[in-house]
């Protein structure tokens, strides 16, 4: 669940090497791939944030389903990654509950692999995108054949642009793009972490 560009995955790409771990732990989160148990979990976490995350998410245009749910769930439960190219982890606390999500996506051309995330809405403003996305960076810069990994969103969307900015990321592009959710400003941003940084 990303801003991916093309949805297309390159079958000449990182993923064509190596995969990452199904498995991160970052401070007390752990980030994990999704499970076809978590169907329920997932789909009461992106309910009860549907108001915080629809403005922003393209993949969320309406209120997900039980079935929308259980379809992500499958399509990460039958590929590692997806068929479409996607490593998709939830992250969860000790409890097991879920905090939110991030996805790995192999669409954005040789060498790089690019972030996607969300947040329940009652764990935002802690740090724990933050953590999490420089736990996947970490992972990813580490992969066989990755030089560079991207994060991009909406100039407007100032919650998802402030994390490759704590991170260290460099803003390398911004770009018009369609606006396709309600929020949008039809100004992309293109935040890139090389390995050489």
């Amino acid at each position: 669940m990303s801003d991916k560009q093309n949805g297309v995955p390159d079958s000449s790409g990182p993923f064509s090497h190596a995969v990452p771990q199904e498995r991160i732990v970052a401070d007390e989160f752990v980030m994990r791939r999704w499970r076809v148990g978590d169907v329920s979990a997932m789909h009461e976490a992106v309910t009860s944030s549907y108001g915080h995350l629809h403005p922003w998410m393209r993949w969320l245009a309406e209120p997900m389903t039980i079935e929308g749910a259980q379809a992500f769930i499958d399509s990460a439960a039958r590929g590692w990654p997806t068929s479409s190219g996607d490593c998709n982890y939830g992250i969860f606390d000790a409890r097991e509950a879920v905090l939110g999500g991030l996805g790995l996506h192999d669409c954005v051309g040789p060498g790089a692999l690019e972030i996607g995330y969300w947040c329940h809405v009652a764990h935002t403003g802690q740090g724990l995108i933050t953590r999490c996305v420089a736990a996947l960076t970490e992972a990813a810069l580490a992969l066989p054949g990755v030089d560079r990994v991207e994060i991009r969103c909406d100039i407007a969307n100032v919650r998802s642009v402030a994390v490759p900015k704590r991170l260290g990321y460099r803003l390398v592009e911004r770009y018009e793009r369609p606006v396709c959710t309600p929020a949008e400003s039809g100004i992309g941003m293109v935040w890139v972490k090389a390995s050489h940084q």
